[in-house]
């Protein structure tokens, strides 16, 4: 397809200016001002007028549990699997399936096999192996041949640490994942990072900062999640970033209820305060935890209820960073585009520069309201809705 995109005010994310954009194919052609594209009748191309809008690249989802997960009270409340619409009505063009709490009926075999489904349906998609439990369940029996030899593979996770849910890893064991993912990541040319899911525990991210004081490892091979879940842990987080690694924040659709009954630190928030504290802007990301399932918990670890993960989230927190905190748009669009496409080593993903892959949104300028998305040069949301392709081509 031949895409030409006019008059948009283009964020990349750092903000250009108002630009035309070109698609050839499934790449970013050109950027600049008054793009031109002949074929002498050729090729049909298409025309998006940007005007009134921003262009952004597409966002990436760094933890969405892609196959659904596993009800923490009982059979019944197992949450269901994410829809192609999940993503593109939510401006995602990019995901990162994993598996939390149940990695027994939700394994490998089945994660992978929903991430080759959604590739084919038109977004990339990656995955972490393994799941909350130690030892890793993998696909090859080994956390670093997953890694090396399984391509939509970059990391391990969700490894549960500080949660009455995991399986209590001994130092020993953690550092041993931890190097084993970060070697096969070497080997192979990936990230090679640990997803690791953060829990109530009073231990917040202490076997994280204890294997990079005690050995070899770097900050930058964590990426620790749920950051936000309660404010001691946030702090913990935040020095974490000051000192160099990088976090995300879970995002949360129905943040009004849940600041009502614990202290939950709305994602806006703590952005705001990373940044007034000198976190750089390249050390957070922010992903949405979708379709997994939001179990709440008495002081005795006895089950509450339960609610869904939304990939929504990520486009709310995106607009609650600009109009509730007044963080310019273009940082907060780094949490969910280049930051995460250069943690996770996702080459042409996260940028809208020639070269880079045609994963693009367009928002309107009032409200940053989703309009259009791109994703890998073909059009999956046109004026809000999404377009629909048969099933069978003649």
């Amino acid at each position: 397809m031949v895409i030409i995109i006019r008059n948009a005010q283009v964020y990349q994310p750092e903000y250009a200016g108002k630009k035309d954009l070109l698609i050839l194919g499934d790449q970013i052609a050109a950027l600049g001002e008054n793009l031109q594209a002949e074929f002498n009748g050729a090729v049909s191309v298409t025309e998006i007028d940007g005007t009134g809008m921003v262009l952004t690249p597409g966002f990436i989802d760094s933890h969405e549990h892609i196959m659904g997960g596993g009800g923490e009270g009982g059979f019944s409340t197992r949450t269901p699997e994410a829809v192609l619409t999940d993503l593109t009505m939510n401006g995602i063009t990019t995901v990162v399936g994993c598996i939390g709490t149940d990695g027994i009926t939700r394994d490998m075999a089945a994660l992978l096999a929903k991430a080759h489904g959604l590739e084919e349906e038109g977004v990339t998609t990656y995955v972490y192996t393994g799941s909350y439990q130690v030892p890793v369940h993998t696909l090859t029996g080994s956390v670093m041949k997953d890694v090396m030899l399984l391509d939509k593979v970059i990391g391990a996770g969700e490894i549960a640490i500080s949660d009455h849910r995991s399986s209590q890893p001994t130092f020993e064991e953690f550092v041993r994942i931890v190097s084993d993912v970060r070697v096969g990541g070497m080997l192979a040319g990936k990230a090679g990072i640990v997803n690791i899911h953060l829990g109530d525990s009073p231990r917040l991210m202490d076997l994280i900062w204890r294997t990079v004081r005690e050995t070899e490892i770097p900050y930058t091979q964590f990426l620790p999640t749920h950051v936000n879940r309660n404010e001691a842990l946030f702090q913990s987080a935040a020095e974490f970033a000051k000192a160099g690694g990088v976090i995300d924040f879970t995002g949360n659709e129905d943040i009004d209820y849940w600041e009502s009954i614990c202290d939950e630190v709305r994602v806006c928030s703590g952005i705001r305060r990373l940044l007034e504290s000198g976190v750089s802007e390249n050390n957070f990301t922010i992903s949405s935890d979708g379709q997994g399932s939001l179990p709440v918990f008495n002081s005795k670890g006895e089950y509450q209820g339960i609610g869904i993960g939304k990939a929504s989230c990520l486009l709310k927190e995106v607009r609650e960073c600009v109009e509730r905190e007044d963080i310019p748009l273009e940082t907060a669009l780094r949490a969910v585009t280049a930051n995460p496409a250069r943690i996770l080593k996702l080459g042409k993903k996260g940028r809208l520069q020639p070269g880079c892959d045609a994963d693009l949104c367009l928002l309107t300028e009032d409200g940053l309201k989703l309009y259009t998305v791109i994703a890998k040069g073909k059009i999956m949301v046109q004026e809000g809705k999404p377009v629909v392709r048969g099933t069978f081509e003649k």
